[in-house]
């Protein structure tokens, strides 16, 4: 699992930058402000998934599920409360169903 970088977006603005998602997943370090920006060029859709870390009367939470379309797909997500998605090293974990085509840019606002 890689550990990506977050990119400080700022009034003077920034040029964003994106890497390829790890076939294994990735995490990023989460302060409660940060939105992640995934794009997807392959033919077929991906699906994202944010593990949630909470559990509420010993039942866990259901993690999320986004589905980045197909060829020209783009999807921002975010904010993540540190509450429900942060794991005990303060990140959020990223899981993907392929990763074949498919980037991310972590942003903090």
């Amino acid at each position: 699992m890689a550990v990506l970088t977050v990119q400080e977006v700022s009034r003077a603005g920034i040029t964003p930058s994106y890497v390829a998602v790890a076939g294994g997943g990735d995490s990023f370090p989460n302060d409660g402000r940060t939105i992640v920006q995934f794009k997807n060029t392959n033919a077929a859709a991906r699906n994202v998934t944010t593990v949630t870390q909470l559990t509420v009367d010993g039942k866990a939470v259901a993690d999320d599920v986004i589905n980045v379309p197909a060829t020209t797909g783009d999807k921002i997500i975010g904010p993540f409360p540190p509450s429900i998605y942060n794991d005990v090293n303060g990140r959020v974990q990223l899981t993907y169903d392929a990763s074949t085509n498919l980037t991310v840019g972590v942003f903090r606002v």
